[in-house]
Formats: C-alpha cells, structure tokens, sequence
C-alpha cells in the first residue's frame, strides 16, 4: 500500500467507468499446473472455460463463488502475452488510446483485438510496465 492511495473523501468518478481497473488475468504456459498453485495459495476454486480444443480457467473466490480472476493458457491469440497478471483498465476508446501509447514512446504488445464483444490491447509503458487497455462498457 502507497501513502497516496485514495482517502474517502475523494470525489466520485465519473458514470463512465473509464479510468477503473475492471479484469485481471494470467496468461502462462502451463495454465493447468498454475490454477493448481492458486487453489492451494489463495484458496481460489477453478471453473474451466472450454477455448478452441483446450481450457482456460476463471478463479473463483471462496465461499460465494465470484469470479475474481482468470488464468490462461498462453496459446493462440494469447501467445504473445507476457506471464505478469495482467490488470485491464478501461479507456473511451482504445484505439485512440493505441495512438496516444505510441506517441508517448509504450509500446503495443497485443492487439488492439476482440475480447467477449470489447475491444482491448496490451500495452507497455514507457517504464516497462505492462497492462491492458480495454474498452469502457
């Protein structure tokens, strides 16, 4: 935790939902043997997701069973994605956001693409850091 995380005071954002951190996933090669790590680790409960001849995995909170996560195999159309967990950050329009992550000096690592009727990229910033980018609802 930083010392300039947000205090309750600060103001309401706005109806959007730009701006927020609404996904995360890990992307690996042996997405198996890690949702097997976190089920142990965390207490996390898979839920296997069938993806063109293999699965990838939503991890489930215990007790309720909300999907907070997904691991994912690093295949395909994720083959290019790096093992980090991978926070996705919502923007107006992601192409536009491509072009700003260019002129800034990130880089584009994935996409722009299709991901469940939204369009998403994966970004590298100018640090190194890396997130994606995806379209607000």
């Amino acid at each position: 935790m930083t010392d300039n995380a947000p205090s309750d005071d600060s103001p309401a954002s706005d109806e959007s939902g730009v701006g927020r951190i609404v996904w995360q996933d890990l992307t690996v090669d042996d997405a198996a043997n890690v949702r097997a790590f976190y089920e142990a680790v965390v207490g996390w409960k898979s839920v296997e997701v069938p993806v063109e001849g293999y699965c990838d995995y939503s991890m489930n909170a215990p007790g309720a069973g909300e999907t907070v996560a997904g691991v994912c195999h690093a295949r395909g159309s994720n083959a290019a994605i790096p093992a980090v967990w991978l926070v996705y950050i919502t923007v107006a329009d992601v192409l536009q956001s491509v072009a700003e992550v260019v002129r800034l000096g990130g880089t584009v690592i994935d996409g722009p693409r299709q991901m469940s009727g939204r369009l998403f990229a994966v970004i590298r910033d100018p640090a190194g850091a890396v997130c994606a980018i995806i379209n607000a609802e």
